[in-house]
């Protein structure tokens, strides 16, 4: 074995699948790109990190809802774009030829072109982490959908699909931690 950089040591454990999170204000939609999520339980629930610097958080905080929208490899582009602008500024819905689709309990969108989507109530915070622990109220998979595999970022700019690394350092450049 060779010895790692301990400030790299994070990129051995985030190759979790990323998602999309979704998120309403009460006038419009937001999206934004996720990689640090966790499985909490069965019963759902799961955890995000996010915080004040991600556009959405304030309509997370507000509302207490979103849906988690989980992408597939051919739509790496659109998830990594997402990622590297911000709701502030930006309808992503548009830009990114994403399709809304009203679900049955929460305001925030699901995502159509997305393998699965999930309904979720955030049920506690846990500040010091930035962690939202959310519960899923409903959810929604299209058997249909050709492309099945998900994406796991590494966290230096580069993705793993079934084993396979995809390169997107150039397009995530200005959010990459310097020295990763």
């Amino acid at each position: 074995m060779r010895e790692l950089k301990l400030s790299k040591a994070f990129t051995l454990l985030e190759p979790g699948p990323v998602v999309l999170v979704t998120t309403h204000d009460g006038k419009k939609s937001n999206v934004m790109t996720i990689s640090w999520t966790m499985v909490v339980d069965f019963t759902p629930v799961f955890a995000i990190t996010t915080g004040a610097w991600n556009h959405s958080f304030a309509a997370l905080r507000k509302t207490r809802e979103c849906v988690i929208a989980i992408p597939t490899v051919d739509m790496l582009d659109q998830v990594v774009g997402i990622g590297t602008c911000s709701g502030a500024d930006t309808d992503k819905f548009a830009k990114f030829k994403l399709t809304p689709v009203q679900g049955q309990i929460v305001k925030a969108p699901l995502i159509k072109e997305c393998l699965a989507n999930i309904e979720c109530k955030v049920v506690d915070r846990v500040r010091k982490h930035n962690i939202v622990v959310l519960e899923g109220v409903a959810a929604y998979v299209d058997p249909a959908r050709k492309e099945k595999r998900t994406i796991h970022a590494v966290g230096d700019g580069t993705f793993v699909v079934d084993g396979r690394k995809l390169d997107r350092r150039k397009m995530m450049a200005s959010k990459i931690p310097a020295g990763v």
